[in-house]
């Protein structure tokens, strides 16, 4: 009976071990965005209202254009696939570009980009 006790604390530790070990390995700040899609956040930190896009946007909506201030690029990538996004601080893709995003990129905050976007595209590079 010592031996099965042994064996079944020895299993029980590892188990808890490499649990501990995945969950150390989780990005713990990960933006909660959909795959394939662009999204940008009302605050910082991918906090508050998000909207979300798998294409372009030349006019945000009212309630996130010039509000945003977190973004994440959890779009596709692939040969001759647009993958990175460029935010535009007009619509239309007008002004100037407030931020630019590789694929996989996420920006918790910004200071030249908060509060700047308007509209954006989906690109092949920055």
């Amino acid at each position: 009976m010592t031996v099965k006790r042994t064996l079944a604390s020895a299993a029980t530790a590892v188990l808890l071990l490499t649990g501990a070990l995945a969950a150390a390995a989780s990005p713990a700040g990960a933006a909660d965005c959909p795959s394939g899609e662009f999204c940008t956040w009302e605050n910082a930190d991918f906090s508050g209202q998000r909207a979300n896009w798998s294409g372009d946007d030349h006019w945000w909506e009212s309630w996130i254009a010039d509000e945003d201030s977190s973004w994440a690029n959890h779009g596709i990538s692939g040969p001759g696939i647009k993958d990175h996004v460029k935010v535009y601080s007009s619509a239309n893709l007008g002004g100037h570009m407030t931020i630019c995003l590789a694929p996989g990129q996420e920006v918790n905050y910004n200071g030249a980009a908060n509060d700047n976007g308007d509209s954006h595209t989906w690109a092949m590079g920055c």
